[in-house]
């Protein structure tokens, strides 16, 4: 089947499309410096775009503009060289390591077109010589992009403006379950292991986290010094550091990190792993090490305010083993593992599936949108 698109190209460019350089149909132009300070005293509600790809390269708030025209910018200097960025007629000013483009005539380029395609060929003019990677203006002027008539061009934005918009929606769809699914867990996690009432207090001990299990430090370890391998070596948080051929710890294990960003954030894990500036717990026969992992997340909150120290946080063993934890049976124990794993698994899965389904959608994308900028080439 013939699209719109298809039979708009026949018509109009039947022998292929012009590719011209951007020198020859933009103005290209340079931001100027400013400082934190600079922003810091000139504070106000016109954005500064700079060299960062975070909050759409957003660098702060100024009282002034020198922009207020449709306009693509693109960073020129660091690590995100060759990230473009659009920009409608709203005023706004960039710092001398962004570059600006307008079309010199908007009846022949559409802004929102070429925006599109620097999407995908900017990055091939980066330089990383001596290692700062750059893509400055004089280079910027000689990015051949494809120029088929304006109509032509107006399709293929609303196309990539509709792909883009359903993306963006099915992303904050897939967010918006996952935070759902983490609320339930944390709902019910927090209802059945509140035990409130007095009937349920009666048939559960609270006893010191002292007396239910033990802690036992890590070894300190660098990756240097390590072989790699398949054991994971964990350092602070869910993800390990790096992994290694060697294990301090086998079996079931909850390890509670102990100083940096992540001190006193508590993981399972029931494999061989490697501990280095953590905490690893064993519990005795009174509770489960499931039950009690359950139980600390339930208290997350409460060790992260554990933290001690200025440059580096740490919290302490000692003050770990003071918490009272309620201790039910063993078999009210299995009872809410059950109903907690299930919803543990749910939001697990859905972590998991989220960036890769994201992953997938923006692939999908840059495959038709490579697939729509490309064309046959118009012989001179």
């Amino acid at each position: 089947m013939v699209s719109k698109l298809d039979k708009m190209i026949a018509e109009l460019c039947p022998d292929g499309v012009e590719y011209v350089k951007l020198g020859d149909v933009c103005n290209i132009s340079r931001g100027r410096v400013m400082s934190k300070d600079y922003l810091r005293d000139n504070a106000g509600g016109y954005p500064v775009y700079s060299s960062q790809t975070e909050n759409e390269g957003i660098f702060g708030y100024i009282d002034n503009y020198d922009y207020d025209f449709e306009s693509v910018t693109w960073t020129t200097d660091g690590a995100k060289a060759g990230s473009v960025f659009y920009h409608t007629d709203k005023k706004f000013s960039i710092t001398n390591v962004c570059g600006l483009l307008k079309a010199k005539d908007a009846s022949q380029l559409s802004t929102r077109f070429m925006y599109y395609c620097l999407q995908v060929c900017a990055k091939r003019y980066v330089s990383s010589g001596m290692g700062n990677p750059k893509l400055m203006s004089n280079v910027m002027a000689t990015v051949k992009i494809p120029l088929p008539p304006l109509p032509v061009q107006s399709k293929i934005v609303e196309i990539l403006d509709n792909f883009t918009e359903l993306t963006a929606e099915l992303t904050a769809e897939l967010t918006a379950e996952l935070t759902a699914r983490r609320k339930q867990y944390e709902y019910y996690r927090d209802m059945l292991l509140s035990f409130g009432e007095n009937a349920e207090r009666e048939r559960v001990k609270w006893i010191p986290f002292g007396q239910i299990a033990q802690l036992l430090r890590g070894d300190y370890i660098t990756k240097k010094n390590t072989t790699p391998g398949e054991i994971p070596v964990i350092l602070g948080g869910q993800e390990p550091a790096y992994y290694c051929d060697k294990s301090n710890h086998i079996g079931e294990a909850i390890v509670i990190s102990r100083s940096g960003a992540y001190a006193g954030f508590v993981s399972y894990w029931n494999q061989p792993i490697f501990v280095t500036d953590g905490f690893i717990l064993e519990t005795n026969e009174k509770m489960t090490m499931r039950y009690l992992f359950h139980c600390l997340k339930n208290r997350q909150e409460d060790l992260h305010n554990q933290k001690r120290g200025g440059g580096v946080p740490h919290v302490r063993g000692t003050e770990i083993l003071k918490m009272v934890l309620p201790v039910p049976s063993l078999e009210e124990q299995a009872r809410i593992v059950e109903i907690l794993d299930k919803f543990d698994a749910l939001t697990t899965d859905i972590s998991a599936g989220l960036p890769a389904e994201i992953v997938a959608r923006q692939k999908q994308y840059e495959y038709y949108r490579d697939k729509l900028l490309t064309f046959k080439e118009k012989v001179a």
